[in-house]
């Protein structure tokens, strides 16, 4: 497990960082960014860092679909964690992923049993508002993972990763597979796409490290995370830009449709292509040479850190407040940022090593 870690750029950057993405079951990256500037939800008390990881807890996890690959491994996550803890875990939720009014009646119950803490994946950032609030009312702690509601709906939000560690970290796999020398492009989903411009910026800055002095940027180009559009803008890439060397997709759409559109073509393994992709979607073009390594987080991960958030929160050791700071078994230590979020920390990298361990 990695630790999380923070790094410091422009205040400019700093404030996109912290972006709520979520994957749906067909692999689309979708764009729930948090407008809201206010914090999370006012912490009441004193958080005591030290005080005892209370058991016999029960936890409500409330995926944005149930029977979803990407969620069932997620709350699995948070499963393990929580039996590990000595508390215990149960997974409701609603069939669809649009079920927003499914969601809320979901969020009473729990309420209504009495859980005393709750992990969900919100539909839309304002239509759970009200039953969480009267869950946290009834002094029921809530956190958010994947997809964040308002700010003050919740205790603190536990986010896939910083906008920053996603922009960096593709730039840092394509230049290792390039040898650090040559032409690259990105193919990007809209170009009005908050979260994927976020990135970009993060990639440029990137960039302007002298070890990269021998590779430029040539396009940024857009698919609107359309499967075949994606498909004809790696096709007309490469005519464009003969010499190319490498493809950055931060887009679960963009870099299946560019992996489809290589394998078939001249260019298989000769362009190397990276970016945010699932294990699911990926893995045929990592085994049959067209991709090398790609990344996104590791939704297991994801699911063990919203159920230690909750038990922290239930036990004390954290309010929710920025600045906080509580350990997550063999996670690491984690502090809690602005607008109560927790980045999870670096995503993971999948190759032919791994990629079999995961099913999403």
């Amino acid at each position: 497990m990695r630790k999380s870690s923070l790094r410091r750029t422009g205040a400019a950057l700093a404030a996109v960082t912290s972006l709520a993405l979520a994957v749906t079951a067909c692999g689309g990256t979708t764009k729930n960014d948090v407008k809201s500037g206010g914090g999370s939800a006012a912490a009441t008390g004193k958080a005591d860092p030290n005080a005892a990881l209370k058991k016999g807890l029960r936890v409500g996890f409330l995926p944005k679909a149930v029977n979803n690959p990407y969620f069932t491994s997620a709350d699995k996550g948070g499963e393990k964690a929580l039996t590990e803890l000595g508390s215990t875990y149960k997974e409701v939720g609603p069939s669809s992923a649009t079920d927003t009014s499914g969601q809320v009646s979901y969020v009473n119950t729990l309420t209504q049993q009495q859980v005393n803490a709750m992990a969900v994946s919100a539909q839309d950032p304002g239509a759970l508002c009200t039953a969480l609030k009267q869950a946290m009312s009834n002094k029921i702690k809530v956190v958010t993972y994947d997809s964040d509601t308002n700010p003050e709906c919740r205790n603190a939000f536990v986010s896939q990763a910083s906008g920053e560690d996603l922009g960096r970290t593709e730039v840092q796999l394509l230049a290792e597979q390039i040898g650090y020398k040559g032409e690259i492009a990105i193919l990007s989903a809209a170009q009005t796409a908050t979260n994927q411009n976020a990135w970009i910026e993060f990639m440029k800055e990137e960039l302007k490290d002298p070890k990269y002095k021998d590779i430029k940027l040539v396009k940024v180009a857009y698919g609107n995370d359309d499967a075949q559009q994606s498909f004809q803008q790696t096709q007309g890439l490469l005519q464009e830009h003969p010499n190319l060397q490498g493809i950055i997709s931060p887009t679960t759409v963009g870099i299946k449709a560019a992996a489809q559109y290589l394998s078939g073509s001249k260019y298989k393994g000769k362009v190397k292509l990276t970016g945010l992709g699932t294990p699911n979607d990926m893995r045929k073009y990592v085994k049959n040479g067209t991709v090398d390594a790609f990344e996104l987080w590791d939704p297991a991960k994801l699911g063990e850190l919203a159920a230690r958030t909750a038990v922290a929160l239930s036990s004390g050791q954290i309010t929710g407040a920025e600045g906080e700071t509580f350990k997550a078994g063999d996670m690491g230590s984690f502090t809690i940022g602005k607008g109560g979020v927790i980045n999870l920390g670096r995503p993971t990298v999948f190759n032919a090593k791994n990629i079999d361990q995961f099913n999403f």
